[in-house]
């Protein structure tokens, strides 16, 4: 993909408005900014009143076959009826562009809010997921990334090293504890588990309720292990924990496999995620979105809590695992 001619960080609703009317699509209502940091997204309606959202992407953040990659797995979930919000094409290409930059248009599918402590909803969630699994299975991204250890903690954590958002009175601290967490992950970090395609990114707010669960953005997708699109969806005390992962799996094995070994992957995962958070803000502090988002980002009190909970992680990476395995 081409550089961009103009600032993405400032691209503007008249850029957009002549982008989407290039496409054939007559836009009759304003442009509404929906809430997206890595993204520019807004939705619409046309002349028919069909509502649509358009997310124009990062640049530099992925290439033309990754961003076909994504789409790609995104039309076979919606051919295989698992609900999901898939591209539109448009001059015979999912993926459009403007000045440089790439842009796709989705129909508007509105719901409601997913409920993290709704059993029902936990236990569509984790059928459907099972069956967007069924779907990665079959082979594997060949230019998305495979999720590791270098890429989700080992780059994140050097340029953490070289920041200067974190406050000078706490960096030495914040380095030491960082060292000590990557220490205890590279022991207990193992990679003997079937790469699939994955969602990514499957935090209960990219799910949406429409009497079924609707996974949206899959902007993150890539190769992983399963229990990456699963161990988001557990929260509360370890009680809690405990009874959403046995109705977590015990539907998520009614329609396919899991392999019960990567359940250990679940703190690792959680900690190389506390540090890509970090870092991925720190590498987008450039954009005038992000201070304005993140006012606390560089604050003491904040980097304490890092510091802490970091602390918090290093322990029960060091302990053994804390959940019984379910039986199912």
């Amino acid at each position: 993909m081409s550089q961009p001619s103009f600032n993405f960080q400032t691209l503007d609703p008249e850029t957009v408005l002549d982008a989407l009317w290039n496409t054939g699509i007559r836009v009759e209502s304003g442009l509404t900014p929906l809430n997206s940091y890595e993204n520019r997204v807004w939705q619409f309606s046309d002349e028919d009143r069909v509502r649509y959202v358009a997310k124009f992407y990062r640049p530099q953040r992925w290439s033309v076959d990754q961003l076909l990659e994504e789409h790609q797995f995104t039309q076979e979930l919606a051919d295989a009826n698992i609900s999901v919000a898939a591209p539109l094409t448009y001059h015979g290409t999912t993926l459009q562009q403007v000045e440089g930059i790439g842009f796709a248009l989705f129909p508007s599918l509105g719901g409601r809010q997913y409920e993290i402590d709704n059993y029902e909803h936990l236990e569509q969630a984790a059928q459907t997921l099972a069956r967007i699994h069924q779907v990665g299975r079959q082979y594997c991204f060949q230019h998305r990334p495979t999720l590791g250890f270098d890429e989700y903690f080992q780059q994140p954590s050097a340029l953490l090293h070289e920041s200067s958002l974190i406050p000078a009175v706490l960096k030495t601290d914040f380095l030491d504890t960082l060292t000590e967490l990557s220490k205890q992950l590279a022991k207990v970090w193992h990679t003997d588990w079937e790469p699939l395609r994955l969602h990514g990114d499957c935090h209960p707010g990219n799910i949406l309720w429409r009497d079924q669960p609707l996974f949206v953005d899959l902007d993150d997708a890539r190769n992983g292990p399963a229990v990456q699109d699963l161990w988001m969806l557990v929260s509360g005390d370890l009680n809690e924990q405990r009874v959403q992962w046995d109705i977590l799996l015990e539907c998520y094995t009614e329609l396919t496999e899991f392999n019960i070994n990567e359940l250990s992957l679940i703190e690792p995962l959680r900690a190389m995620r506390m540090v890509y958070y970090l870092a991925w803000v720190v590498r987008r502090w450039h954009d005038p979105a992000f201070p304005r988002a993140f006012p606390w980002f560089n604050e003491v009190d904040f980097w304490r809590r890092q510091i802490a909970q970091m602390k918090t992680q290093i322990a029960l990476l060091q302990s053994p695992p804390s959940l019984v395995m379910p039986q199912f």
